[in-house]
C-alpha cells in the first residue's frame, strides 16, 4: 500500500482521525506492517499486548467473550487494542484474519513517540478519552440507578 493510502486509512480510524496528517505519516512510516492469511491468528487472549492494530484490508475476527455472545469483525480502518496503545495490559480476547488481511502495528512506543512530537494530538486524544469515559461513567450510574433494589 501507498504512503497516501495508509494516511487515508488511519485518518479514518477512531482515536486517529483526531490527528494532521504530519502526524499520520509520522505513524505510516514507522508502523510495522503485518498480513494474515485466512484465519492466521493476530494475537491470542491473554498475550501482553504492546499496542494497537489498524485495518488496512480484510477482516479481523474478535472472538466473543462470553463464547455465547456473537463474534465481532472489524474492517479497513477498525482500530483494535485501543488501550494498549497507551497503558500496559494482557490481550482480553483472540483476535484471527476472517479473511486474508493487513493490518498497521503501532507499538505504544510509537504511539508514545508521535504524542511528544504532536502536542495538539496528545491534547486532542486525551480530551476524546476523557469524554468516553464521562460516558461511560455516566451509563454505568444510569444502569445502578434503573436497577431494582435487592428484596430484604
Amino acid at each position: 500500500m501507498a504512503l497516501d493510502d495508509d494516511i487515508a486509512i488511519l485518518a479514518a480510524a477512531p482515536l486517529f482521525g483526531l490527528m494532521n496528517r504530519d502526524a499520520l505519516r509520522l505513524i505510516s512510516f514507522a508502523a510495522e506492517h503485518r498480513s494474515l492469511d485466512a484465519e492466521a491468528v493476530l494475537f491470542t487472549r491473554g498475550d501482553a499486548a504492546d499496542g494497537g492494530y489498524v485495518v488496512l484490508r480484510g477482516t479481523i475476527r474478535l472472538d466473543p467473550r462470553p463464547a455465547s455472545a456473537p463474534a465481532v469483525e472489524a474492517g479497513p480502518s477498525s482500530l483494535i487494542g485501543r488501550t494498549a496503545l497507551f497503558l500496559t495490559q494482557t490481550r482480553p480476547t483472540t483476535a484471527r484474519a476472517a479473511t486474508p488481511a493487513e493490518v498497521m502495528v503501532i507499538t505504544r512506543a510509537l504511539m508514545r513517540r508521535v504524542l511528544e512530537v504532536f502536542p495538539d494530538a496528545a491534547a486532542a486524544i486525551h480530551d476524546d478519552l476523557a469524554e468516553d469515559l464521562a460516558r461511560l461513567t455516566g451509563d454505568l450510574a444510569g444502569s445502578r440507578a434503573a436497577r431494582p433494589d435487592p428484596p430484604g
